[in-house]
């Protein structure tokens, strides 16, 4: 049966306000994990377990994807170059594009797929057999004890391996200019380094921060508020991973809005 045009409406107001609703439990729950950063008592080894899942554990996946998409850009590049005779700026493009968003965005992307989806399910498990109520009357908190070691790790980590990313996926691209398209590699090194600017690493390694911060925000958040047993652990599972990679992909436009916008 199709829908009244006041349906239509009223169901329209309902996603509004069903957006408005989480974007607020979300913003009031990122709020108070940051909180208890400055208060304490701290857990060390929660906060280095969650660093090793992200920044070391992670580097090959990460690692991986950032040279062969250094690689592909090369070979794509040279590709179009070549119709017009600019075949000299495969090393500007393979540079500037990892570095500012290529490194940080499937960075980030991968870790969402990867320690997103863990940290929904190991939080969303710990819900729904009653563990986190376990640790309030053992007089445990659990946003400190689950949440903040998450975020700080998120935030400090992804820096480390987006930058180790922007290193192979350059490498990726000086690997297939020399060995394929036969660039001299001292000069092809000569115009990497010429070209990159600063800001450029910069842009990106901030990039990564806030990409951090919103996996670990968005997988220990779907997490906490799971409900429902295995299937509601599954749900949290995939929302958190859709959901930090959307995400991702809009605060990308809106920091390179910020950071390069004239």
């Amino acid at each position: 049966m199709a829908l009244a045009p006041l349906d239509w409406v009223a169901a329209l107001g309902r996603a509004a306000l069903d957006l408005c609703q989480r974007t607020g439990a979300v913003t009031l729950f990122a709020l108070t994990a940051l909180s208890h950063l400055l208060r304490p008592p701290f857990h060390p080894r929660l906060f280095l377990r969650a660093f090793l899942d992200i920044a070391w554990f992670s580097l090959p996946v990460v690692g991986l994807t950032a040279l062969f998409t250094g690689m592909v850009l090369a070979l794509q590049s040279y590709s179009g170059f070549s119709r017009f005779g600019a075949e000299g700026a495969i090393a500007n493009v393979v540079v500037l594009s990892i570095t500012r968003e290529l490194g940080p965005v499937l960075a980030g992307l991968m870790i969402a797929g990867r320690i997103g989806a863990a940290f929904a399910a190991e939080i969303g498990t710990m819900r729904v057999t009653d563990q986190i109520d376990a640790l309030t009357t053992l007089s445990t908190n659990p946003m400190k004890y689950l949440v903040t070691p998450r975020l700080l790790a998120g935030i400090l980590a992804m820096p480390l391996l987006v930058l180790v990313a922007d290193i192979l996926g350059v490498m990726g691209g000086y690997l297939i200019g020399t060995l394929k398209l036969g660039f001299s590699g001292p000069a092809y090194l000569k115009a990497t380094l010429d070209f990159l600017q600063w800001m450029d690493v910069v842009s990106g390694l901030a990039k990564a921060a806030v990409f951090g911060f919103v996996v670990a925000l968005m997988g220990t958040w779907c997490g906490y508020t799971s409900r429902g047993g295995a299937q509601g652990v599954g749900a949290a599972t995939t929302t958190a991973v859709v959901s930090s990679s959307i995400l991702i992909l809009a605060l990308d436009y809106v920091l390179t809005e910020a950071f390069f916008a004239r």
